[in-house]
């Protein structure tokens, strides 16, 4: 899907930021009004009962984003993290609350949780948000295909690389650059200096595509 599943992880994140920003909202009316809280028992036991499902497919579902590389199921995954959040925090105050009488520490907590929530959606933002304006591949992924790329020059004998550069789309990795060769290298030689370069980089990106652009050594 591309972009579009950043676009999906951008609106997402956008929409957990008005929900957290909701909660702090509610929390300060509550804490105003000093509501009274019934049922305390049975809300702890709910909450504590919601905080597990959502934890469980929480977790699935972070670990299907990490091996599709899908910037929508880490949203949704993070959808449910907050939800844990919120449920955490609800059964927090109910049970302060339950303890100490004291009915001002559940907008407290809330607005606490609010606030870990807001930070998490963040991440995500910055995650999906960066692909969209092409930004370079992380930079220990940068530094690991520099590595690949430098190791094997120096196994060869007049080439270097210039010009190296990355962009993501959704899953899809994409990387170019430009390998200078000798003028009396053949263009079958040129070529499989770029087939071997691929194949080794793609040892440890299997799902990149490469272009690599060859030219002629400055005498």
């Amino acid at each position: 899907h591309g972009k579009y599943e950043n676009v999906s992880g951008v609106m997402e994140a956008f929409l957990i930021f008005v929900a957290a920003i909701w909660i702090i909202y509610e929390a300060v009316k509550r804490f105003i009004s000093k509501g009274e809280i019934e049922f305390i028992q049975y809300g702890i036991i709910v909450m504590v009962i919601s905080m597990i499902i959502n934890y469980y497919v929480s977790k699935k579902l972070y670990a299907a984003s990490k091996k599709h590389d899908s910037i929508a199921l880490e949203a949704d995954a993070l959808h449910l993290k907050t939800d844990i959040y919120t449920s955490a925090g609800v059964a927090l105050g109910f049970f302060l609350i339950y303890i100490t009488g004291y009915t001002w520490l559940d907008p407290i907590v809330a607005i606490l949780v609010a606030l870990l929530i807001i930070y998490e959606a963040f991440q995500l933002l910055n995650n999906a948000f960066s692909p969209l304006v092409d930004s370079q591949l992380p930079k220990e992924e940068m530094d690991k295909i520099k590595q690949i790329i430098e190791y094997y020059i120096k196994e060869k004998q007049g080439i270097e690389y210039q010009r190296l550069r990355s962009r993501k789309s959704g899953p899809q990795k994409y990387l170019d650059f430009t390998l200078k060769v000798n003028e009396n290298v053949t263009v079958k030689k040129a070529h499989d200096y770029c087939d071997e370069l691929e194949e080794k980089i793609n040892i440890d990106f299997p799902n990149i595509d490469i272009n690599i652009h060859v030219e002629p050594r400055d005498p």
